[in-house]
């Protein structure tokens, strides 16, 4: 670069990540070889001489390119001198680590460049449309015949109308009428009865059920005062009942 043109003014863009590296890469490729094969002398020559001949026409130059020409400088004249065994890490493997960065930042501005190049939605490939299909419109048709709807009146009047339950009138034998006539009539038989003769005679239906049912708790009433004894063979074999001894 002979002459620098005021248009070529070196500018930072922070958000495109440009900086010193990126100029390096930019000279590396001038070289028009691999990365891996470039020449870190003339690459580092390239970059003084840019930073240089663009500090003459702005002298507000960014410190972060200064920085980069301080030590692509002191790199140079570690590749050119003699070497001091006991430097660590040596110029060869500077070099080297600054061939990989720029490779690393080829292959990222590449994959970058990629990404932008690839096909987009909607300007060079479009979605296959939709198909539609058919609208189906569905109306409801009731047929009810006269005992249907009578039915229905008939299902939604029982869930609403209140409900009331009538006790029927029953006649029963009570459990004071049944220990007092198993208690007189235990008294006057000595051998085992079963308990059925104790009911009164000629009772029968509900009436037979419920004396049945009410002499059996009062004979349990009665054994336990230990006014009777009761027995049974099995399970539901005749009940017998005599008076205590």
């Amino acid at each position: 670069m002979s002459e620098a043109d005021p248009s070529d003014t070196l500018k930072i863009d922070i958000d495109g990540w440009e900086g010193p590296l990126d100029l390096l890469l930019a000279l590396a490729r001038n070289q028009k070889v691999d990365l891996r094969q470039i020449s870190i002398l003339e690459l580092v020559e390239q970059y003084l001489r840019f930073v240089n001949e663009a500090r003459e026409l702005r002298l507000e130059l960014a410190a972060d390119y200064l920085v980069m020409a301080a030590w692509l400088a002191y790199l140079k004249s570690a590749l050119l001198l003699p070497r001091n065994p006991e430097e660590t890490p040596s110029p060869e493997e500077l070099a080297l680590r600054l061939q990989l960065r720029l490779e690393r930042l080829n292959a990222m501005r590449e994959a970058g460049a990629r990404l932008v190049a690839r096909d987009r939605l909607g300007r060079d490939v479009f979605l296959r449309g939709t198909p539609e299909g058919l609208r189906v419109v569905r109306k409801g048709r009731y047929e009810a015949e006269i005992y249907d709807l009578i039915a229905a009146y008939g299902r939604i009047s029982a869930r609403t109308r209140p409900v009331m339950h009538v006790v029927a009138v029953r006649d029963v034998m009570t459990l004071e009428e049944a220990i007092e006539r198993v208690s007189a009539l235990i008294g006057t038989r000595i051998e085992w009865s079963t308990i059925e003769t104790f009911l009164p005679e000629g009772a029968s239906g509900t009436y037979r059920k419920s004396a049945l049912a009410s002499s059996f708790v009062a004979a349990l009433e009665l054994a336990r005062q230990g006014r009777l004894e009761l027995k049974q063979k099995s399970a539901f074999a005749p009940l017998y009942l005599k008076a205590s001894a």
